[in-house]
């Protein structure tokens, strides 16, 4: 069967989940919280890569522009995309003033090792710059639930670096995130 995602053409390496997931937990018991603002750099420096490997999937598989796409064929479509690069699946939403970003079956993710926060920080990262580049403006991702703490899914926050902040400070004073997303607006 053919690969349907060019990964040297797109300049993307296959790397197991396992390998991700070393790398994390290496980088957060020898360097310590540090580790989280890496990943994400790490992250966002890969995102404009595999945005443009979204955009030349979605044309190869009869699509167009991914900013052209309506939010629920996005949504599809993004989901097809994110599981055959072996990330997992992802539903689009809304909540309040932010986009949120769920998936059930994230690969940074691991329940098998629990962390006190959400974990997925180089999918932070990606998220951050794949959304800037199809919005066209600067956007911030901030995840609030994740497998990895227990959690059903891994659920992303998108909005702008204003809102973002106003959310994770009021969250770091103890507001849950849906009334954090509610009084940012």
């Amino acid at each position: 069967m053919q690969q349907s995602i060019d990964l040297p053409g797109n300049a993307l390496v296959a790397l197991t989940r396992d390998s991700l997931l070393a790398l994390r937990d290496a980088m957060f018991r020898d360097i310590g919280l540090n580790a989280a603002a890496m990943l994400q750099e790490a992250g966002y420096a890969g995102g404009p890569a595999l945005y443009e490997a979204f955009s030349r999937w979605l044309t190869a598989h009869g699509g167009s522009a991914p900013e052209a796409l309506e939010a629920s064929e996005f949504s599809a479509k993004a989901t097809q995309f994110f599981k055959e690069a072996g990330w997992g699946s992802v539903e689009v939403g809304s909540l309040e003033s932010v986009a949120t970003v769920d998936s059930n079956d994230w690969a940074e993710s691991d329940p098998g090792h629990p962390m006190a926060y959400p974990g997925c920080y180089y999918t932070s990262g990606v998220l951050a710059d794949f959304f800037t580049r199809l919005a066209g403006e600067p956007l911030a991702v901030m995840e609030v639930e994740c497998r990895s703490m227990g959690g059903d899914r891994c659920r992303f926050l998108v909005g702008s670096g204003d809102r973002m902040q106003r959310v994770y400070d009021a969250m770091s004073q103890g507001v849950g995130y849906q009334e954090a997303v509610g009084s940012a607006g």
